[in-house]
């Protein structure tokens, strides 16, 4: 948006001039066309990425034992490393870094 710097300026006798009526029908202009009624889960279901048809995929993931230098933690359930222990737990429950912040 250009502006012109050579206009004359609204002082701020003219700014307050503003009738009340004609904010009031700014108001209701606005809020009358941002309010949009449709369900997300209905928009999201017509919505397809493309490459996303993975039905004929298989995965195949490759599971380990939880090691001795790992540990589960008892807040978010994952397994991690025992650097990532909060010092500090209170109970003995083992609590990443992460879920104690």
């Amino acid at each position: 948006m250009a502006t012109d710097y050579d206009a004359p300026r609204k002082g701020a006798e003219d700014l307050d001039e503003d009738s009340i009526e004609e904010l009031k029908t700014r108001r209701t202009a606005t809020s009358s066309s941002s309010s949009v009624d449709e369900d997300e889960v209905e928009a999201a279901e017509g919505f397809e990425l493309p490459g996303a048809d993975l039905s004929g995929e298989e995965l195949s993931v490759r599971v380990l034992p939880r090691q001795q230098d790992e540990f589960t933690c008892a807040s978010c359930f994952l397994v991690k490393h025992r650097s990532q222990l909060h010092h500090g737990a209170a109970g003995g429950q083992l609590i990443c870094n992460d879920c104690a912040a």
